[in-house]
């Protein structure tokens, strides 16, 4: 679980942040079964230009992501890290970035002995996003989760974020989950920076090379 991009704010001194947590396949990157090969990657419509409007906004961005791949011997823990390395190369030639990158690579029934357990992190448990709160300072309460599937929402919950589906990936199959807890639905990345955006007060303008950041 711990980041690829490690930068933490332990000193009780440091800013309190707000942050976004995202899910990764289905949410940043078009899903592909076990995704572990760079030349594989392939974002989302629209993706890059989104996170780069939070990172415009002053959200910390930060990947949270369940891989049972490397329990199931699929890949290791390093293919994963050399998959982000090439995923935040690709967001800064677009102007963006990732702030942190956590994994999970437990499964709680299957796979190899060091990595077979019922761990706390895990989406849907809040382990990883807690990790995170405690590195980088932030306010949970104040911070939302984006993913494609339950376990996403689930994991927010618990941790206190606030909530989002889209409806990418596997978002449509997890669809009546969200709307029988009122969850807000939205169709990708792109719409759930929207809908942060105007809930928290906050305007990004873009004109050329221009940012115009405004809040209420």
């Amino acid at each position: 679980m711990s980041p690829l991009t490690p930068n933490p704010s332990r000193l009780t001194s440091k800013p309190v942040h707000r942050a976004v947590f995202l899910d990764r396949d289905g949410t940043i990157n078009v899903e592909k079964e076990y995704l572990h090969r760079p030349e594989d990657l392939e974002f989302i419509s629209g993706v890059p230009q989104a996170i780069r409007r939070l990172n415009q906004a002053g959200f910390l961005v930060i990947v949270v992501t369940n891989q049972s791949g490397v329990a199931r011997g699929y890949f290791s823990v390093a293919d994963v890290h050399h998959l982000h390395q090439e995923m935040q190369q690709r967001l800064v030639d677009e102007g963006a970035h990732i702030d942190a990158y956590y994994l999970c690579p437990h499964h709680p029934d299957k796979g190899l002995d060091e990595y077979r357990l019922d761990c706390d992190c895990r989406k849907g448990k809040p382990g990883m996003l807690i990790q995170a709160a405690t590195e980088w300072n932030i306010d949970l309460s104040d911070s939302y989760i984006v993913g494609d599937k339950d376990s996403d929402l689930l994991a927010g919950i618990a941790a206190g974020c606030c909530p989002c589906l889209v409806t990418t990936g596997y978002g449509e199959v997890h669809r009546s989950f969200a709307d029988a807890r009122n969850i807000m639905i939205c169709k990708d990345l792109m719409d759930a920076v929207d809908m942060i955006l105007a809930r928290t007060g906050i305007c990004v303008t873009m004109s050329g090379s221009q940012v115009i950041t405004s809040e209420d």
